[in-house]
């Protein structure tokens, strides 16, 4: 799955660096150079990463008008571009990165990278993956045994016609897709229904699986 970015900048050759090192990165660019027009296009449409050029007249409006716009939650990371005077205002943008021109490749493509994995890192933390496997939980030596419904880095959702006590704490176990062990969590109830799904909390997932998860999670995100 390709990620999204806007740069709103009318400085054209900083904006083809950009857009080089952008592509590289996987991300897809849409480039505005009217702040009012991208702020228009951010209340319509998900953008991952938006890049502003604060030597752009009408760039402190801009900036201010983000703010309000309730897509702006979903936009992120903010970076700023520009002379030694915007990074002295950048905690006043809500930006996370900021760099200067003439852009520097190598500061960019720094600084874009790290935009990027905080973007990636995001999106897994919440990303939920449907699947349909066999999931048994364990509560001082009572077993229960389920189907999992959806997965997350944090924890899942199953279906079960056993009854689980939601106020003991669980162990659960369950084999992931194409990989060769199982996966062992120490968990807690969140939720409940009379339908018999629940809502699971991961507590405590040993590193090496820990590991195991996310990037099985990561494999499926990027194959829709």
């Amino acid at each position: 799955m390709t990620l999204s970015s806007m740069v709103v900048s009318r400085d054209w050759q900083e904006v083809s660096v950009l857009e080089c090192i952008l592509g590289s990165l996987h991300m897809d660019v849409a480039v505005e150079h009217e702040p009012q027009r991208a702020l228009a296009r951010i209340a319509k449409s998900k953008i991952d990463a938006l890049i502003v050029d604060c030597d752009l007249k009408g760039s402190s409006q801009f900036l201010q008008q983000l703010s309000r716009v309730d897509k702006r939650s979903n936009t992120v990371p903010l970076v700023i571009m520009g002379g030694p005077h915007c990074n002295r205002s950048l905690d006043n943008t809500g930006a996370l990165f900021a760099f200067a021109k003439p852009i520097s490749v190598e500061q960019a493509v720094r600084t874009l990278s790290a935009a990027r994995s905080m973007i990636l890192d995001g999106r897994l933390r919440y990303h939920r993956a449907g699947l349909e496997v066999p999931v048994w939980v364990s509560s001082r030596g009572q077993q229960a045994e389920g189907q999992l419904v959806n997965l997350s880095q944090g924890g899942m959702q199953i279906h079960t016609d056993d009854a689980i006590e939601a106020a003991k704490p669980l162990q659960v176990s369950f084999d992931l897709p194409g990989t060769r062990s199982s996966l062992k969590a120490q968990a807690e109830v969140v939720w409940t229904d009379k339908q018999g799904n629940v809502g699971i909390r991961f507590v405590k997932i040993p590193p090496r699986q820990q590991r195991t998860l996310r990037l099985w999670m990561a494999q499926q995100y990027f194959a829709n």
